[in-house]
């Protein structure tokens, strides 16, 4: 099946597959992290300064105070 095949095709399935290949769709680039691809330049050079704050300061949040913050109502 074609990309131009696929396109057309996705406004006809039920909005429970079309978020499940949303959702396939969104965790790719995480799946070739976790497949050993490397990170980008960019990725990489992020990623050495988060851990170069993180060490300088280890008291940062929690993950769960992160998405708490995250999926919380907005601030005023």
């Amino acid at each position: 099946m074609s990309k131009e095949e696929i396109i057309k095709e996705l406004p006809s399935l039920q909005p429970a597959d079309r978020s499940d290949i949303f959702d396939f769709l969104c965790n790719l680039p995480e799946r070739d992290l976790l497949a050993g691809e490397p990170p980008k330049p960019e990725e990489q050079a992020l990623l050495d300064r988060e851990w170069e704050d993180y060490q300088k300061n280890p008291d940062g949040s929690s993950w769960n105070e992160v998405e708490a913050r995250l999926h919380g109502p907005a601030p005023r």
